[in-house]
């Protein structure tokens, strides 16, 4: 599996980002991370589009599912034959979401790894990893306009000056990933509870993940390379630009 994974996955975008990243007049390795994750989201496009999509269908649906789920709370076999039937119905998958998350997780791991593998060798590519038609630039430049030490991480002990760029960087991610949580509530039709009603898990769920996706974001933007959070940061504005394409394509329709 692991073969699979760096022969169709890692070394083609260790390759593509060394190749965009050569082609670049200014050579800088930040840019090189843009452009290569923009390419990488145009491409999952459909599977982002169909998450989305089925994200949006579920939060449609969940206020008859849970009328569903209370109807036959005590016979647990026959709420889920109607629950089957249900989705059956309705043409929907519950699943149908996890492919796609899954891919760009996969992807996610892949970049991380390629930015990981580069920082620890000193910013010098590994031409082991290069196909024959991509030339080796030595040694990366590692700095974003010369702001951000994408090899670097932080250190909460000894924070310094320089380090405020990459804080931003940082900021700017979690807040992103707060944005696109957010958008995505905004679509959640909202029920009324009702006394000695169950909550709705759905929306307790959502509500965790407005705050915990930017805190695990945090996390990661400190603890691993600042290309990788810079990397986070493309990928959600991307995101949240595709969310917003595809509520107004909806309105439109």
């Amino acid at each position: 599996m692991g073969a699979i994974f760096n022969l169709f996955i890692y070394q083609p975008l260790y390759n593509l980002l060394i190749f965009v990243y050569n082609i670049f007049p200014l050579r800088d390795f930040g840019v090189a991370i843009i452009i290569v994750t923009v390419l990488i989201k145009f491409l999952l496009v459909p599977l982002s589009k169909k998450q989305i999509e089925s994200q949006k269908k579920m939060q449609e649906l969940q206020p008859k599912i849970k009328t569903l789920q209370e109807k036959h709370k005590d016979n647990k076999e026959k709420q889920s034959r109607e629950l089957m039937a249900f989705y059956k119905e309705n043409k929907t998958n519950p699943f149908s979401g996890c492919l796609p998350m899954i891919v760009q997780l996969v992807f996610l791991i892949a970049i991380y790894r390629v930015l990981f593998n580069i920082s620890n060798a000193g910013l010098t590519v590994s031409a082991a990893d290069l196909y024959s038609f991509v030339s080796n630039p030595g040694q990366i430049n590692k700095m974003f306009f010369g702001l951000v030490d994408l090899s670097s991480t932080i250190n909460l002990g000894k924070l310094a000056i320089k380090d405020i760029p990459q804080i931003i960087l940082i900021v700017l991610a979690a807040l992103s990933q707060y944005v696109q949580t957010k958008m995505l509530m905004a679509s959640q039709p909202v029920k009324p509870a009702f006394k000695n009603e169950q909550p709705d898990f759905s929306q307790i769920m959502s509500k965790q993940m407005l705050y915990l996706g930017p805190l695990l974001t945090l996390f990661i933007g400190i603890k691993f390379p600042a290309g990788l959070a810079l990397y986070w940061l493309v990928s959600t504005v991307f995101m949240i630009a595709q969310q917003h394409y595809l509520a107004k394509e909806k309105q439109t329709r």
